[in-house]
């Protein structure tokens, strides 16, 4: 005889489908996965267990999605990429545990340039968000309403990036940045700053960010020391960037601040 905590742990665990649902024979759902109405899933297709797959949403084929993930109505994963040079090779589209994805947000597979596109964990995308192929998101990312995203753009862990932004190819948003609504970034986004407007302006640290995320006095004021070094003395950038590691602490903050600077292919919007 079945106790109640057992059968109470098959029900949880029971893979729910709904009769509208279509599901390629290759696809494989994990324990607890709900899939709603009129959903396809195709084929090479992972779903990870507790994942809830909403109406209408289609995952065409080559899609990793992790577990407790959320994917509302009429979100479109692992789609070819909307490239011309993209001749059919097996690429995939890699989503993290816990990421939420809502409504009619599409996201395509990566090229031959990576051979993936890749939405780390615990990550929100808002509705209507665009994320093209070869884009790497980290983990704990916020991607608002209507922002769409070129091929091949990098955002890192804990970055925010408000609505009704567009995102040049090749660009990348450093970690715990924050992207004011309605910019155009066609140059890097430096990790802990803030950045809006077309042309965006750089407007100085993410502090109240860097508080929430739970960065001491010490390490904060050591970003602004290297902040006010760089991008207001007389100096240009690559000499502020020198003067920095010459005469402040660098703390590992400040080094993946300078790291970054000193790596950008695109500049950095300032």
């Amino acid at each position: 005889m079945t106790s109640p905590a057992s059968h109470e742990t098959a029900l949880e665990e029971e893979v729910q489908i709904h009769e509208t649902a279509i599901i390629d024979e290759s696809a494989e759902l994990g324990q607890g996965v709900k899939i709603g109405p009129r959903a396809i899933i195709g084929p090479q297709v992972r779903i990870g267990s507790g994942t809830d797959v909403g109406p209408g949403v289609l995952v065409e084929r080559n899609t990793e999605v992790g577990s407790d993930c959320r994917i509302f109505q009429g979100a479109v994963l692992g789609t070819d990429p909307q490239d011309l040079k993209f001749e059919g090779e097996e690429t995939w589209l890699r989503i993290g545990d816990r990421t939420m994805i809502r409504e009619y947000a599409t996201l395509n597979r990566g090229t031959s340039w990576s051979r993936e596109t890749v939405v780390g964990s615990d990550c929100l995308l808002m509705a209507y968000v665009h994320v093209a192929h070869d884009c790497h998101l980290g983990n704990h990312i916020i991607v608002s309403n209507a922002t769409q995203m070129a091929g091949h753009v990098t955002i890192e862990d804990w970055a925010i990036v408000s609505g009704l932004v567009a995102v040049h190819q090749f660009v990348r948003i450093g970690a715990h940045a924050f992207v004011g609504g309605a910019s155009r970034i066609a140059q890097d986004v430096i990790p802990y700053c803030r950045v809006v407007g077309n042309p965006p302006k750089l407007y100085g640290l993410n502090s109240v960010g860097l508080e929430r995320r739970g960065f001491g006095p010490e390490a904060r004021k050591a970003l602004k020391r290297a902040y006010r070094q760089v991008f207001q003395s007389d100096l240009n950038i690559s000499q502020g960037v020198a003067r920095v590691r010459e005469e402040q602490e660098v703390t590992p903050e400040v080094e993946h601040f300078l790291a970054f600077i000193e790596s950008s292919e695109r500049g950095v919007s300032v």
